[in-house]
């Protein structure tokens, strides 16, 4: 089988690659091909991949370029994790929501508003190129804002089986086990709402409903991460209130406020992960080095790669198993339409995705997650129908976009400083 992973120049590759090389024995990949438009990083990578593959022994060719259709041709998965405008439109992005005084983050509010409407044109092209080019091919969409791309390719291309994916499920799983001191596939979410935009609202362990033990154990863990002067984290009193397990997003719709403190006095997460990349770059040209170095973690998207690489593995082999993942609501949660994408558990067979069902929402997770999917909707409007009304009316939407006064104002310097990469907006 042959992978084609578009934005292969990410310092996230690695953390594929390790994840596909874990797994050989059930995923049977010979051929890696990564695609990038940036040609030294893209480089770097690769035969940094080159080597943790020879390293490890396992039959796996990797080539790279800039060739999408090369890179496509004939694969059996394609994973897209691309940045259109790099870090750099982050932290254009972020500083944009701190001169309205609004949360400024890269996949939610007026940032996840306009990296959306840079990365959709170029995704719905790169779906397009895979349906010419490799028909069969399934598209795991890693990237950001992961729900509302997902949404916007499998309501644009319903020809492209598409599935949605972010290690956050996953990453949650994990650290609930750890707490409760259970292995993580013993683990069971009633998990539910959108991508960045969801809740665990119960547990069980090995079939037992253990919702209330692993509440208060994940509480114990925020509590405990807690310190003077770290960004806003859930207290004790908020997950009482919840009575789920939040999706750590979530803070920045509960404790906005807390939030445009914290940016105040902060450097802006781009400046961050920037500064990482550049010692991960480093780290990547040494040729001694055939493992994923330990920095990696700092990048953000930790267990990336398990996630991933396990829902391949699981498609591959017709695994009938449960992933939590962004695809099409299709009657699982009452009272959303079946074509809304959602985040949520789905069985895994080598058709793709489908969704589990599940009860209706609580009044208030409801709501909030009908209003962000309704702000998803205005925006996947705008991006490919070009609508300057539609691309207003989802800035006010959006729960944590700005008051109607300031709405033409940050759309006026929104399409300033992304000038030419806004697709029907460049003109």
């Amino acid at each position: 089988m042959k992978l084609a992973v578009i934005g292969g120049g990410s310092t996230y590759t690695p953390e594929l690659i390790d994840g596909v090389i874990k797994r050989h024995g059930r995923l049977l990949i010979s051929h890696i091909h990564l695609i990038d438009i940036e040609t030294t990083k893209l480089e770097i990578i690769a035969r940094f991949a080159q080597r943790m593959i020879k390293a490890a022994n396992v039959d796996i060719t990797i080539d790279y370029g800039t060739d999408l259709r090369a890179g496509i041709r004939g694969s059996s998965f394609v994973v897209s994790q691309f940045r259109v405008g790099t870090q750099v439109a982050r932290h254009r992005d972020e500083l944009l929501g701190r001169k309205y005084n609004l949360v400024g983050q890269e996949t939610v509010g007026v940032g996840g508003f306009a990296k959306a409407l840079r990365t959709i044109p170029v995704a719905l092209h790169i779906a397009r190129t895979i349906v010419e080019e490799a028909p069969t091919a399934i598209l795991l969409n890693f990237t950001n804002p992961a729900g509302l791309i997902t949404q916007t390719i499998i309501q644009e291309v319903p020809e492209l089986t598409t599935i949605g994916l972010c290690n956050v499920p996953w990453n949650t799983r994990i650290e609930i086990a750890e707490a409760m001191g259970v292995e993580s596939s013993s683990v069971k979410f009633d998990y539910v709402g959108l991508n960045h935009l969801s809740w665990i609202r119960s547990v069980h362990i090995d079939g037992i409903d253990q919702s209330a033990s692993a509440i208060a154990a994940f509480r114990g863990l925020t509590i405990e991460k807690g310190k003077p002067g770290d960004s806003p984290a859930w207290t004790q009193r908020s997950i009482d209130f919840l009575d789920a397990i939040p999706n750590y997003y979530l803070l920045y719709y509960y404790a906005e406020k807390e939030w445009i403190n914290y940016q105040s006095n902060n450097p802006t997460r781009a400046s961050e992960v920037m500064k990482i990349e550049e010692i991960l770059i480093e780290k990547f040209k040494d040729e001694t080095l055939v493992t994923k170095p330990e920095e990696l973690m700092q990048r953000g998207g930790a267990y990336y790669s398990d996630s991933a690489a396990e829902l391949m593995a699981d498609i591959h082999n017709n695994a009938g198993t449960t992933h939590i993942v962004n695809t099409l609501n299709n009657g699982a949660v009452p009272g959303f339409p079946d074509d809304a994408v959602m985040e949520i558990p789905a069985v895994i067979t080598s058709a793709g995705a489908q969704s589990i069902k599940t009860t209706a929402m609580r009044g208030d997770i409801d709501a909030l997650v009908r209003t962000v999917k309704d702000f998803e909707l205005l925006t996947i409007d705008a991006a490919v129908n070009g609508d300057e009304e539609s691309a207003l009316r989802a800035l006010i939407t959006n729960p944590i976009g700005p008051d109607i006064a300031d709405a033409r104002a940050l759309w006026t310097d929104l399409k300033k400083e992304n000038a030419g990469m806004i697709g029907a907006f460049n003109d």
